[in-house]
């Protein structure tokens, strides 16, 4: 089993949707303004999509934890851990730069280590279901629709 680059493209949009969300709320929160939270989430769109689209790239070469039409729990899982090690320190970067106080920015960052781990861990686990772009380059195998049984 495979993933083709239209589903690695579209796992990073998705998951982008709901990181962006989560960030912005989360420094809206810790920082109390809006245009600040605003601007980290903006901020982040651009730098994650690439690194997400990276580490599922990486991931797509790794093998350990594949099934034989899906994912095992345990790789989403290892995937989850290593992308929030990622995507943490761009978060602590970005809030860094954007707020000029690295108390807030760990705030943020730290914050997010427990809600990202949550909320990826289910994305991996909605996207596992979805056979979409597995195993050829195009998308679904033929005469099935994508979604597992």
């Amino acid at each position: 089993m495979t993933d083709s680059h239209a589903r690695s493209l579209a796992k990073a949009i998705s998951w982008r949707v709901t990181g962006t969300l989560d960030t912005f709320l989360i420094s809206w929160l810790i920082t109390g303004q809006a245009l600040l939270a605003g601007g980290i989430a903006a901020t982040e769109v651009a730098t994650k999509i690439v690194l997400f689209y990276g580490h599922e790239r990486v991931w797509a070469r790794i093998h350990w934890g594949r099934g034989t039409d899906r994912e095992l729990r345990g790789r989403s899982l290892a995937k989850a851990i290593s992308w929030r090690a990622t995507g943490t320190l761009d978060t602590f970067l970005i809030s860094w730069l954007i707020t000029g106080q690295a108390l807030l920015a760990g705030g943020i960052a730290g914050t997010e280590v427990i809600t990202k781990l949550v909320l990826f861990y289910l994305h991996e686990r909605a996207w596992a279901r979805l056979h979409w772009g597995c195993g050829t380059e195009g998308g679904a195998p033929a005469g099935t629709s994508g979604l597992a049984a």
